[in-house]
């Protein structure tokens, strides 16, 4: 599998990652660990070790930032702590949502103890009507979104999507079983319908604004709402 690169500079790489694969091994996978993941598919392909500057979950597709270097990943995950990065995902959701919104809902942290504040924006850019039926409705209703979170929690997303009653088609853990076997049995597509889009910021060395944008995987042209 080779890995589209999106961005390069003499520090960093932008690269957009599949659905279904780990950015690298961690407790959370510990079952997986004979399972290639991005960092080992990119030291195979490129012939560098690289670092990741943020996490993307291993359902989710998109853009993620990864260092060249050891020595510069801390001004580079800064961005990232300090809010300093701007974050355009999309998603496809079951419903027709709103035009647009704010989501202010805590979500919990690493440690499952914890809540921390977060919010995320979101925008309607599109919503479909499917004449076949989904448990209890004769239809299936779904939009598509453009989302801004503004904080960077785990599964932030997925959790304030769901809070919403509009979760992501082929979620897992937060989404609509129904809607989920609906897109399996018709579409013949079992992955999550989040991706991140685009990425930009200052660059903490070169100080230049960097937009980075990705396309969307193969599997969203099986829904004509793009």
């Amino acid at each position: 599998m080779e890995i589209e690169i999106c961005y390069e500079d003499a520090f960093i790489i932008a690269v957009n990652k599949p659905c279904n694969i780990l950015v690298h091994h961690s407790y959370m996978a510990r079952n997986m660990d004979a399972e290639l993941t991005l960092l080992d598919l990119l030291e195979e392909q490129l012939s560098h070790k690289f670092f990741p500057l943020h996490r993307l979950d291993r359902k989710t597709s998109g853009l993620i930032l990864l260092a060249k270097n050891r020595k510069d990943v801390s001004s580079f995950q800064d961005l990232f702590i300090q809010n300093k990065i701007e974050k355009t995902y999309y998603a496809i959701v079951r419903g027709h949502a709103s035009d647009s919104g704010i989501i202010d809902s805590p979500v919990k942290g690493r440690d499952s103890n914890v809540y921390k504040e977060a919010s995320t924006r979101f925008k309607k850019l599109n919503q479909i009507t499917l004449e076949i039926p989904v448990h209890p409705y004769p239809n299936s209703r779904y939009s598509l979104l453009e989302l801004k979170p503004k904080t960077g929690r785990l599964h932030q997303l997925r959790i304030h999507l769901n809070k919403i009653n509009h979760p992501i088609i082929g979620d897992p853990k937060y989404g609509d079983r129904f809607h989920n076997r609906m897109y399996s049995s018709n579409f013949n597509c079992s992955n999550m319908f989040l991706h991140a889009l685009t990425l930009e910021f200052k660059h903490p060395i070169t100080g230049h604004i960097t937009f980075v944008k990705s396309i969307l995987p193969v599997h969203w042209a099986k829904i004509p709402i793009n």
